[in-house]
């Protein structure tokens, strides 16, 4: 593995432990300045997650900038077309592996719901601007963490099925969250054959970056859904009481 990988995991990791003594930080800078703690300590989260996340991602760019000059994509790459093609099914692809582990989830007895995406809802809710780290920063880092070098370099050595599923889990597992594990694992399966179909990492961050965007859309617009929704079912029950 090359040397710049080594040191973007070490970054990676490096990033989701700093908020151990982050968050803190932020939170005794805050009580000198004068602010409640009690309110303060979700601001403090999505304050060192911006920070936190967007170091992270320049120190990452600039390991990789390189290999941006020379072109991310190798020879044998898909087209550009065929690229975007992929992307965009990506998205589907991913809710429909999502919705499928989701389902056995169930039928095994685990509770369906993310206590993970609950707690960034709240956080975005708290500070709007850390959507732009849940929605696009992350899944940036993730998909070059977890399928340009993790999934990348065992691929080199190993079939896809035994690379895409140790990076899956993996991957599943860095979420802290080991009762879905099949859940993050069979969207960790899913970007992971995008990225060997094109062999373009920018497809699977598309699709990530999507996906992630769309299910913070829905989560903090539920309650508007469920009213349209309710509004849908008396507009449908006032059409069939007309037709009788």
């Amino acid at each position: 593995m090359k040397k710049e990988y080594w040191i973007i995991l070490i970054a990676y990791i490096a990033m989701q432990l700093s908020s151990l003594f982050g968050v803190p930080l932020i939170m005794l800078i805050a009580d000198f300045l004068g602010q409640n703690p009690e309110n303060m300590h979700i601001l403090a989260v999505a304050y060192w997650l911006v920070i936190s996340f967007t170091i992270t991602l320049v120190i990452t760019l600039l390991l990789l900038r390189k290999e941006m000059k020379m072109g991310l994509a190798p020879r044998d790459a898909s087209s550009a077309a065929s690229a975007a093609g992929w992307a965009i099914g990506g998205i589907f692809l991913a809710l429909i592996a999502q919705a499928t582990a989701a389902s056995i989830e169930n039928m095994i007895g685990v509770e369906m719901g993310s206590e993970n995406t609950q707690q960034i809802i709240r956080i975005i809710e708290a500070s709007p601007v850390v959507i732009l780290i849940s929605s696009v920063v992350g899944p940036i880092l993730e998909e070059i963490v977890f399928r340009k070098i993790i999934f990348g370099s065992l691929y080199k050595r190993f079939n896809f099925f035994l690379s895409a599923l140790i990076s899956s889990v993996i991957f599943a597992l860095a979420h802290f969250e080991p009762e879905h594990i099949l859940l993050y694992s069979a969207m960790g399966f899913t970007f992971a054959f995008l990225y060997v179909k094109t062999k373009r990492i920018i497809v699977p961050i598309f699709a990530h970056v999507a996906m992630n965007t769309l299910v913070a859309v829905i989560q903090l617009n539920q309650g508007n859904l469920e009213k349209w929704m309710k509004e849908m079912e008396n507009v449908q029950s006032f059409i069939s009481f007309i037709a009788v």
